[in-house]
């Protein structure tokens, strides 16, 4: 009998250590990823891994950011913080500075017993070696051990050439505000060279090496990798680029802004036209826009095989069966819709991006399906804590979306919610515009643009407030988008300007009809007075 009773202790304290097993997490970001994925609908995005991965986990078909440009993106991540609380709002403030004893994402599995490291881009620039967040730093020894180096951006030398003579071109012509973008290379590349000639396919590599030392620990790790792509400049081996038929890529549909919608909500596609070859002002002729779009896609292509390699080489080292995998974009990103190209805007384009999600013990029923639940990435860091039976810090501003993992039906938030200032009459990293760039190439740009808000905005016009402190702020509900635009210096003032997109029958946001439908704009203005603490999940 006692022999017996042994057997049965030790059987319940072996299965209490198995079931209290941290499980690991691997971190997967992508920069300027739209839902351009085969597993979302595209008809053309070739993603086998993504594709495969979304039959096995969740996926978000309505996942938003909380704001459409990088560094407030991953800031706000990676914090739990929003924009508008962290302050954290164009690319150029540093998480820190604004925010020095937050504990982010990858700090607090630090700070509970877990290997903490990343490869690519996790942060953004400026923020990337943030050294309370990581343990280690990722297995760059084996990379040089077998004579892979990190490589730059371009492979092809003439386009390395044109780069740095552009460069010294603009700043000899515009001085310092060249080095804030305006001399960057061609816009896009395919040279035939193995996937770690690029940085992304490198980095892949890096992880993969970082992931087999740390599988040899007893420390759970949170691994994130960082892909680089599709960001600007669209530069991918030949292989990718040679999976798509141009003849088959088709355009957007909707090439002009909303009608009725605001002026200061679209930009002038900045961010592109600093790339050598693209016009400094007019419309990409459609032959051009066929190119820009094969390039971007041959980046996801690419992107997808990465994925698909870190994890292969998770299975090989037995860690699947206890790793959380997560797989988001920092925002969305518009291939001449609304007549423009790049993100930061305010619309469904730019706001809403792909989230994939697999945990070892998700329910059955939930694996391969879609929820159409409003989820934030704000949402992402209470959502890994409340896995991995972490404390989720009280300023965090998101909900875990764990019951929704459980009940993909599951009703949750009302709405969801992003920002950004004055896209017209911000630089592309959401920065007030300096007065020297006003006097580089963009000058015609920003004066047309310019000219088309004053017509619209009249009397309300105010050149202070439009470029510096104007914010326009969207609520997205399950039928509609609705944008206030505000004095964020002033919130107490009436809006200056109101945009209303009906989603059930307008799904591109052609027409604003805020005016003509002032009853609702009054239903809608009070659930936006409530702000994300009013819409949040009904959690029991």
């Amino acid at each position: 009998m006692k022999k017996l009773i042994k057997i049965i202790c030790f059987i319940l304290i072996t299965t209490s250590c198995y079931s209290q097993k941290k499980p690991n997490i691997l971190f997967i970001a992508i920069d300027d990823l739209r839902p351009e994925l085969g597993c979302y609908g595209s008809n053309i995005a070739i993603t086998p891994n993504l594709d495969k991965l979304a039959t096995e986990g969740l996926l978000f078909n309505n996942a938003y950011c909380q704001q459409a440009i990088c560094g407030p993106s991953r800031a706000s991540v990676l914090t739990g913080i929003r924009p508008e609380t962290s302050g954290v709002y164009h690319n150029y403030i540093k998480f820190r500075d604004a925010n020095p004893n937050v504990v982010t994402l990858p700090q607090q599995f630090k700070n509970n017993g877990y290997e903490t490291v990343y490869c690519g881009k996790i942060f953004h620039h400026g923020d990337l070696d943030d050294e309370l967040s990581w343990s280690r730093q990722p297995a760059i020894d084996s990379m040089l051990l077998k004579n892979i180096k990190r490589p730059g951006g371009f492979v092809l030398e003439e386009n390395n050439k044109d780069r740095k003579e552009q460069r010294a071109k603009m700043i000899a012509k515009y001085g310092e505000v060249a080095k804030y973008g305006l001399a960057m290379g061609t816009a896009y590349e395919n040279a035939d060279v193995a996937d770690n000639e690029y940085l992304d396919g490198y980095n892949t590599e890096l992880a993969i090496a970082t992931m087999k030392e740390m599988a040899t620990n007893n420390k759970p790790f949170f691994l994130g990798l960082g892909f680089n792509k599709p960001h600007l400049n669209w530069t991918s081996p030949k292989k990718y680029w040679d999976l798509y038929n141009p003849n088959t890529i088709k355009l957007a549909l909707e090439k002009q802004g909303p009608k009725g919608g605001a002026e200061m909500g679209l930009h002038a596609s900045f961010e592109l036209r600093t790339r050598s070859g693209i016009p400094k002002k007019g419309e990409l002729n459609n032959n051009l826009a066929v190119t820009l779009k094969h390039a971007y896609l041959a980046c996801v292509s690419y992107v997808d095989a990465q994925i698909g390699k870190i994890i292969t080489q998770l299975e090989k080292e037995g860690l699947r069966d206890n790793t959380i995998i997560i797989i988001w974009s920092d925002h969305g990103y518009h291939l001449g819709d609304m007549g423009i190209w790049g993100k930061a805007t305010n619309y469904e384009v730019a706001t809403r991006v792909p989230m994939l999600f697999w945990a070892p013990n998700m329910p059955k029923k939930s694996s391969g399906k879609k929820t159409n639940a409003l989820v934030e990435l704000v949402d992402i860091y209470p959502t890994l804590c409340s896995y991995a039976n972490i404390p989720v810090p009280n300023y965090v501003e998101g909900y875990s979306f764990k019951p929704i993992v459980n009940k993909p039906t599951k009703k949750w938030k009302t709405a969801a919610f992003s920002q950004f200032p004055t896209p017209a009459l911000r630089e592309w990293g959401a920065y007030p515009l300096r007065p020297a760039m006003k006097e580089t190439f963009f000058g015609p740009l920003i004066k047309n643009v310019e000219a088309r808000i004053i017509h619209q905005q009249k009397d309300k016009w105010n050149r202070n407030v439009f470029e510096n402190t104007l914010m326009g702020y969207a609520m997205r509900t399950k039928d509609y988008r609705f944008i206030v635009w505000k004095d964020k210096h002033k919130p107490k003032n009436e809006p200056i300007f109101i945009e209303l997109y009906n989603h059930k029958l307008d799904p591109s946001e052609t027409v604003n009809i805020a005016s003509k439908n002032p009853k609702l704009v009054k239903k809608l203005m009070l659930q936006f007075t409530k702000g994300w603490q009013g819409n949040k999940p009904k959690l029991k």
